[in-house]
């Protein structure tokens, strides 16, 4: 009997679907472009199921939305969440395969634990939902936070503000997840903001 929860893959016409599939990779270009690698299972002979990976091509025509339907950023996706996703019949022969991602579903976050850190504004990127802190000319200083939609930045007196509210020099307490991408400078995502 089989336990894992990862979907297989469904072809319907020219389009194929994975439900309950595990983001094993993730890579960032830009909030436009990227990709992510997910695995699923593959039923085979002797009620044996093998766990394959396939890597989806994402561009700023694919709709990615998180549980509850709202829109979220390509370079929110993250290692451990499960995702639905319908894609292209056409693959490359590649290994892992690669096809471009019409839809992507966040069915749910990882469950890692968070961490705080107080530091200075550098740069607000309001447009790819982006925000750099350290020291300016110090890239080894520096983390870039992704900011979800529904990341909430408060001001000093804990009221709501935007992203575009954030400015150089600003010191900000940053409630993000505990892990980051291995890049320079670092990134990882935001869970909440407050101004300080």
């Amino acid at each position: 009997m089989n336990d894992d929860p990862r979907g297989a893959i469904v072809q319907q016409g020219n389009i194929m679907r994975i439900d309950n599939a595990l983001v094993e990779d993730t890579s960032c270009f830009d909030n436009s472009r990227g990709s992510i690698e997910v695995s699923y299972s593959v039923p085979e002979a002797n009620n044996i199921t093998s766990i394959q990976t396939i890597r989806l091509n994402l561009t700023g025509n694919t709709v990615i939305l998180d549980s509850f339907g709202q829109n979220m950023c390509i370079c929110c996706i993250q290692p451990g969440m499960w995702v639905s996703a319908i894609f292209s019949a056409r693959m490359t022969r590649s290994i892992p395969p690669q096809s471009n991602a019409f839809l992507i579903i966040v069915q749910g976050m990882p469950q890692a634990p968070s961490v705080t850190t107080t530091d200075r504004v550098i740069f607000a990127d309001v447009r790819n939902n982006m925000l750099l802190t350290g020291i300016p000319w110090n890239i080894n200083s520096q983390t870039r936070f992704v900011v979800p939609n529904s990341t909430p930045i408060t001001n000093r007196a804990g009221r709501p503000v935007q992203l575009s509210a954030l400015r150089p020099g600003q010191l900000v307490r940053i409630t993000h997840a505990n892990f980051q991408t291995a890049s320079i400078p670092p990134q990882t995502t935001a869970y909440s903001i407050q101004i300080l």
